[in-house]
């Protein structure tokens, strides 16, 4: 059923056609992924169909207010990637909620986009090899290339950084999800370029340092210093050792989030 909000259309999951999908259904733990969205019947924002909503308009949007819930579309379609996305940060939402008008720490909106983030890093790794006319991967290995090649990184050494990633995926998602919690740490505590500089160096040495330019971290760290609350959120410690101990870092997220919000 189409409804309308203010200057959306409404859509569920179910209302929306999901594109690659047959490519990740082998992919733990994908399809309670888009179940908790369902159950919850998650609300997507779709753009009107005229000439001036675009898909540069809808990627504004996310980006620009990415905390705000209701992801923007341009269409009834959404890639599968995303429905992950999506659900990852609905069930981040729910693991950091605070009491109403209380906002979010800032540690909290990082730990959420993190694992979303570094999610696809992970489907990157679980469809390589198995999923060859996967439109996921003709998209996000070229972006991936791109974004090395800028920091510099050859080709030869992006060709091993995707075979350890599809070695094991679980590491790689673990190893770019703590890069991108310490760097934006780090960089949100920052006072000026000089500051963000000496940060940004400490992670030269990172396997996925070529990587992180490519995940709008600015977006992020603007959008916590003007919503975030400044106290840190003790949940988000918890959570963060307990990935950075787990040797399989996805199973331990389906246990203490995705299982509950099932049974919920």
């Amino acid at each position: 059923m189409k409804r309308a909000h203010k200057a959306f259309e409404e859509r569920t999951i179910d209302e929306l056609t999901v594109e690659d999908e047959r490519s990740f259904l082998h992919v733990a733990p994908y399809v309670d992924l888009k179940e908790i969205l369902r159950r919850s019947r998650y609300t997507f924002y779709v753009l009107p169909q005229t000439r001036a909503e675009r898909w540069d308009r809808a990627l504004f949007l996310n980006l620009t207010f990415w905390g705000a819930g209701g992801d923007v579309l341009v269409g009834d379609t959404i890639p599968a990637d995303v429905v992950a996305h999506v659900a990852w940060h609905h069930l981040a939402n729910h693991a950091f909620a605070r009491p109403r008008g209380r906002p979010k720490s800032a540690d909290a909106l990082f730990l959420g986009e993190a694992i979303a983030s570094a999610f696809d890093v992970y489907l990157v790794g679980r469809l390589l090899g198995h999923a060859p006319k996967s439109t996921f991967l003709a998209t996000q290995v070229p972006a991936m290339a791109e974004a090395a090649q800028a920091a510099g990184l050859s080709a030869a050494r992006f060709e091993a950084m995707l075979q350890g990633i599809a070695r094991d995926p679980d590491r790689a998602f673990e190893d770019l999800r703590a890069l991108l919690c310490d760097a934006t740490a780090a960089l949100a505590d920052c006072n000026d370029a000089a500051d963000a500089l000496r940060a940004l160096r400490r992670f030269d040495g990172h396997r996925f340092a070529a990587l992180l330019h490519r995940y709008e971290l600015s977006n992020w760290i603007l959008y916590a210093r003007a919503y975030a609350g400044e106290a840190r959120d003790p949940r988000v410690r918890t959570v963060d050792r307990a990935l950075r101990r787990s040797r399989a870092p996805i199973e331990y997220l389906a246990a203490a989030w995705v299982a509950p919000a099932l049974d919920r």
